[in-house]
């Protein structure tokens, strides 16, 4: 059917497509990365070559990209990829897209740290947080579990691809007694689920229908279920002078920092980059 149409013919019908469920705005970044992503087409080459025809493979892999975005399905999962911390990340349905609300949980922890540390990371997902940290804290000694196998997979990837020396081991964190396989560390980071279930109607589709319900839901009634469980694995497993930094459900700021309040005599609330509550720092044990 588009057989002959150009570049620039083509990546009109497709914003033009896209702005049924994005805006004008967002639909021109997705159509752009799309076209790169699956053709090696540019937007500079559309403005430099508008006359140029695409040809019928070109619009047989774009077509399939353009049904599967509206579904709803996530970018990031048509291109397999997503980038965190200035890193390339394979993505797929098993993990979480990375964030860049995570991003500043990490320089967060970058800004304070240095040196020869251990560090735990709870809840691998795509690998993410421990590889960019490995990155750029070469000396670091860094562990990351997961309950997932098929998260592991991805996130053990992530790490060979980005040359990260990473020990992954599935752990799950609610079982007390697996706790036993993991040693003491000078920090421990999670991004944990946290996002009660009752939640779940308001969120958009293309990440209640494409992300790990795993690593985004806890149950209504008991919303800060992890945090509890990090607080007490901190107890048995964190050095004396160690810190836990963890990503926090903006509503829930207080709550989560009154368990770690029971544990640690510091306890800092700290706001992304757009004024919510996202992250805490726990120190210094009672």
């Amino acid at each position: 059917m588009f057989v002959g149409m150009t570049w620039n013919e083509y990546y009109r019908y497709y914003l033009q497509k896209l702005q049924s469920i994005y805006s004008l705005n967002e639909a021109a970044a997705v159509t752009g990365l799309l076209f790169e992503n699956k053709t090696g087409i540019s937007r500079k080459n559309i403005v430099t070559n508008p006359g140029k025809a695409l040809t019928g493979e070109q619009i047989k892999i774009l077509d399939e990209a353009l049904a599967q975005l509206l579904t709803y399905k996530p970018l990031q999962h048509i291109t397999g990829e997503a980038w965190f911390y200035n890193i390339r990340f394979a993505v797929n349905e098993n993990v979480l897209i990375p964030r860049p609300e995570t991003e500043e949980l990490v320089k967060w922890i970058l800004d304070e740290n240095d040196g020869d540390i251990s560090l735990l990371d709870i809840g691998s997902g795509s690998g993410c947080i421990p590889v960019a940290l490995k990155k750029n804290r070469g000396n670091a000694n860094i562990t990351s579990i997961d309950v997932s196998h098929e998260a592991l997979l991805i996130a053990k990837q992530n790490a060979v691809s980005n040359e990260a020396d990473v020990l992954f081991m599935q752990v799950d964190l609610l079982d007390r007694a697996a706790w036993q396989q993991l040693c003491n560390y000078d920090i421990i980071v999670s991004n944990p689920p946290y996002i009660p279930m009752n939640e779940k109607e308001k969120m958009d589709l293309n990440v209640t229908g494409y992300e790990p319900h795993t690593a985004l839901f806890v149950p209504s009634h008991s919303p800060l279920l992890f945090y509890e469980h990090i607080a007490a694995f901190a107890q048995v497993h964190l050095n004396k002078e160690g810190k836990v930094y963890v990503e926090i459900h903006e509503d829930l700021g207080t709550e989560t920092a009154n368990i770690f309040s029971a544990v640690f005599n510091q306890v800092e609330i700290r706001k992304d980059i757009n004024g919510k509550d996202r992250m805490i720092k726990a120190t210094h044990f009672r």
